[in-house]
């Protein structure tokens, strides 16, 4: 293998690295974006049922009040009808006595729809409040850990950025422009094996003579057909492997 192919093959190593970290460090802002949206979404559905349950207490309440205001004028009613003169005047309270006893009636059916209504909202409510305590511990410590992991992943990343920096100072400046205008061609793999006769990364078969000159490792050589740097890797025998021990 070429001299320079190793120096090319850790820098594409450190460049996949390199490539990782920062997506995964502009991936977690999104992440929490995500979760946060999510958690004030739950927050003003719990909002929105504890004003519906709110307004159907108040509901009842003004119900109760009327109920007891008719009451005290069907009491009122009853003591004027005792010194009713005529009965015309007697019948005259009687009917606004029914009357008002019906707007009575009327208000109970109301209150008892009303607390049919309340049991569900009440339960939405008190279930709403313990998931989203549940949930905002959830989105806390979520953040905290997208924190630390951010915090991690930047001192690994200055690290490699320093690293790259080095062999890109070491990489001859003919092979370094060939990295770079195939990493913009291909955005991932710069360097590719030849192997069973083929690059591994376009899987085109290579000419007999081609791969006969990359077995020499004396030049730098390229894919015919992508343009990825090649290199070869001789087969390691059982015997040979076995004189290395």
């Amino acid at each position: 293998m070429h001299p320079d192919v190793h120096l090319v093959i850790q820098l594409q190593s450190l460049d996949h690295r390199i490539t990782t970290l920062e997506k995964e460090v502009a991936a977690l802002p999104k992440h929490i974006a995500v979760i946060e949206k999510a958690l004030e979404s739950h927050i003003r559905k719990l909002e929105a049922d504890k004003a519906a349950l709110s307004a159907n207490q108040k509901d009842r309440k003004k119900l109760e009040g009327d109920i007891q205001m008719h009451q005290q004028k069907i009491s009122k009613l009853r003591d004027q009808m005792l010194g009713a003169k005529t009965n015309e005047q007697y019948k005259a309270f009687q009917h606004e006595i029914e009357f008002i006893e019906n707007e009575i009636r009327a208000a109970e059916d109301r209150i008892l729809d009303l607390m049919s209504e309340s049991e569900p909202l009440d339960l939405n409510v008190k279930k709403a409040e313990k998931a989203l305590a549940e949930e905002k511990k959830q989105v806390e410590a979520e953040k905290t850990e997208a924190r630390e992991r951010t915090a991690t992943d930047q001192k690994e990343l200055d690290t490699l950025r320093q690293q790259r920096a080095q062999s890109v100072a070491i990489i001859p400046k003919p092979a370094l422009a060939a990295y770079d205008r195939i990493r913009r061609k291909w955005n991932n793999t710069v360097v590719a094996e030849a192997a069973n006769g083929r690059c591994s990364a376009c899987q085109i078969v290579l000419r007999p003579q081609f791969l006969q000159d990359l077995r020499k490792g004396d030049q730098l050589m390229f894919c015919e057909s992508c343009g990825r740097f090649l290199y070869y890797n001789p087969p390691v025998s059982f015997e040979d492997a076995a004189a290395v021990r």
